[in-house]
């Protein structure tokens, strides 16, 4: 399966962190949409590429990072089909897939550590949806 993994500046730590415990994960092909250092980045540019690669089904599922995590899940649901679910704990990031069928996964790397995020991209990615009432809630949305 496909993974796109994009950040600004303020989650770049963070995002290099999450892609290597991806990369480690044998059913995950990885992409990185950027940033490629610390320099200052408008964090728009890449919630733009991950989100168009999960709306295009180029890729199964998306993470994002920027420093709350906030302007990265504005810029990315505003795509049609993307459901990017802004999560600071593991609590947040099963339910955004059990009841909201979530593709990307957005943190803020000020927010959170890269324990607790490894954890969540973990859990975001083997959580099911639940479909039944959370799909007919979602069928509202579209």
């Amino acid at each position: 399966m496909k993974i796109i993994i994009g950040s600004d500046h303020g989650g770049f730590d963070l995002k290099e962190a999450c892609k290597a415990h991806l990369e480690g994960l044998p059913q995950w092909e990885v992409t990185d949409a950027g940033v490629f250092n610390r320099d200052p980045a408008d964090y728009p540019k890449v919630a733009h590429k991950v989100a168009q690669g999960v709306a295009k089904d180029e890729y199964q599922r998306g993470i994002l990072i920027c420093g709350t995590g906030l302007g990265m899940g504005i810029v990315a649901n505003r795509y049609k089909g993307v459901r990017a679910s802004v999560c600071h704990n593991l609590f947040t990031a099963r339910l955004s897939r059990q009841h909201n069928d979530a593709n990307i996964l957005v943190m803020g790397g000020r927010v959170i550590g890269v324990g607790i995020a490894l954890e969540m991209v973990d859990l975001f990615l083997k959580t099911p949806f639940d479909g039944g009432r959370h799909e007919l809630r979602l069928n509202q949305i579209d």
